[in-house]
């Protein structure tokens, strides 16, 4: 198993060892600096630039609700077109020829789109505009189902990635958003071939890019309460999962939760797993794994457990026991951690790793117990009262 696991994460060649950048000037726009952004910054040394960060990830901390508040979009949309892969590397092009000759023969049809601008800005205008397929359930009346989820996919997912789960979704009767996150497929700058801007040795616009993945997530929330959606789930994968807890930790409408991997700290996966070995090397000749861990504490799920259990929540939680990316004891730690926080939680150990549960049969396996448990986590809460 770590043999093919192994092979599944190093076949990939387009992986490029970036140079570490602070990315201090990806800060200027949070609430926490409010004014007082150095202005000397591109001068920082190492030592001082690490001590900004330290001490800015300790303030948002202690201040997380701020760090993640937004406005709701005003200019929500849906937009139709046809489904486009947004290939991440260069053994998906038999999978291009194949949709492109879907298209000419009328095989694919147009899908539906949510889209509107995010309240974080970025220097990319491609990434600043959101992207959510939407997967809408109907019950046996006709109606709209009231139930919805929000998934996010992995890290450097394709556009189609996870559709089939959406689909999954709807024969449960819970409609679905499949949210493009940060940096991924249409919202890709043109200039990276991979999601390289969403997790990277750039310490700044890392941070920045879970922060607008969280705000986007809340955001699509908004969307779906104005389509008469009342009960909420959110389904996130690998990076995706690290996303879904911290927007569901400031969420109270985020009643059921399926994490598909999980994880403690943000800078302990980067260090230890195997598919960001080419961010370790850019930052190890500068800082050491315990330093990481500070610079990236306001990403890291374990922050926000005390928050997270504060909130009436059911959770589902799907680790690899062969796991080279989220290493296994990191997944161990966070049930222990809902152990201890008296969180409503089921735990499943595949008998897998990261990548290769996308493979068969361990990703029919894994999405029968995605499917099952958001199915049966939505039917306990049909008599519970509604968050308000």
């Amino acid at each position: 198993m770590y043999a093919w696991e192994t092979h599944l994460t190093t076949r990939d060649t387009n992986r490029i060892v970036r140079p570490l950048e602070w990315g201090i000037e990806w800060t200027h726009l949070w609430p926490q600096v409010n004014g007082s952004f150095p202005t000397a910054a591109s001068e920082y040394d190492n030592a001082r630039a690490e001590s900004y960060f330290s001490e800015l990830n300790r303030r948002i901390v202690s201040d997380s609700d701020r760090f993640f508040s937004y406005q709701t979009p005003t200019d929500f949309y849906l937009e139709e077109r046809l489904p486009t892969l947004f290939p991440t590397n260069m053994r998906q092009q038999k999978q291009l020829v194949r949709l492109e000759k879907m298209s000419r023969t009328g095989k694919l049809r147009p899908a539906q789109f949510l889209r509107f601008t995010s309240p974080v800005r970025t220097p990319y205008p491609e990434n600043d505009v959101v992207n959510a397929r939407w997967f809408p359930a109907f019950d046996r009346e006709g109606r709209p189902s009231k139930k919805a989820v929000v998934v996010l996919p992995q890290w450097n997912a394709d556009a189609f990635s996870h559709n089939a789960l959406c689909a999954i979704m709807n024969r449960y009767g819970v409609s679905a958003l499949r949210l493009s996150k940060p940096y991924h497929d249409i919202r890709r700058p043109a200039e990276i071939e991979r999601s390289d801007y969403a997790v990277s040795a750039n310490i700044g616009r890392t941070l920045d890019s879970c922060r607008q993945g969280v705000i986007d997530i809340r955001s699509c929330l908004d969307w779906l309460e104005m389509q008469g959606c009342r009960r909420f789930g959110i389904l996130g994968t690998s990076l995706g999962s690290c996303y879904a807890f911290i927007a569901s930790a400031h969420d109270a409408r985020l009643e059921v939760n399926a994490f598909n991997h999980a994880s403690t700290y943000f800078g302990d996966v980067v260090w230890t797993g195997q598919s960001t070995r080419h961010i370790r090397a850019a930052l190890e000749d500068v800082m050491d794994l315990d330093r990481l861990r500070q610079v990236w504490l306001a990403i890291s799920p374990a922050t926000y457990m005390k928050k997270f259990a504060a909130h009436r929540k059911k959770v589902l939680v799907v680790y690899a026991k062969y796991d080279l990316t989220f290493l296994r004891e990191f997944s161990e730690q966070v049930v222990e951690l809902f152990r201890e926080h008296e969180i409503d939680f089921k735990a499943v150990a595949l008998p897998c790793g990261h990548y290769t549960v996308g493979e068969i049969p361990f990703k029919f396996i894994d999405g029968w117990h995605l499917g099952r448990f958001i199915y049966s986590a939505f039917k306990q809460l049909e008599n519970q009262p509604l968050i308000s």
